[in-house]
């Protein structure tokens, strides 16, 4: 935006808002947590330290969620299934919560599945252009529904 590649790009002046990374994320955001409910929906996601915990040690657990705003001491505990995009610290408890019809979730783990790989490609997203401390809280992911 600040150096003018939208314009160049469509060799027009174009007026681009100064929101819109912010607009970006607020939308990816939402992605990801209305796919993660369709995924919770049809049977191919879990919430929870023991059934998350349960999945990953059955080996059926392909991408494991946690919050970026849970304890360390607890993420610890539980290790990703391994190979890439297997792992994704991108939204808060309130953000995974949403997902799953809870206030709050730390821990979710998705199956195999069609949904998945869907999923997979929006966290990467989402975690590119995410702030380290950002995330939106329940009230504001709800607001822009």
């Amino acid at each position: 935006m600040r150096q003018g590649l939208f314009g160049r790009a469509a060799r027009k002046q174009v007026s681009v808002p100064d929101t819109l990374p912010a607009d970006v994320e607020k939308l990816l955001a939402r992605r990801l947590t209305d796919r993660l409910s369709m995924a919770r929906k049809a049977g191919l996601a879990v919430a929870g330290f023991e059934r998350v915990k349960d999945w990953l040690g059955r080996g059926e657990a392909r991408i494991l969620f946690q919050a970026t705003d849970g304890s360390d001491r607890g993420k610890s505990r539980l290790h990703p299934p391994g190979g890439r995009g297997s792992f994704f610290e991108v939204l808060t408890a309130s953000e995974l919560g949403l997902s799953f019809g809870r206030e709050r979730v730390i821990h979710a783990a998705l199956g195999n599945g069609g949904l998945t790989e869907m999923i997979r490609e929006d966290a990467i997203r989402l975690s590119g252009v995410r702030e380290l401390d950002g995330g939106m809280s329940a009230e504001e992911v709800q607001k822009t529904l």
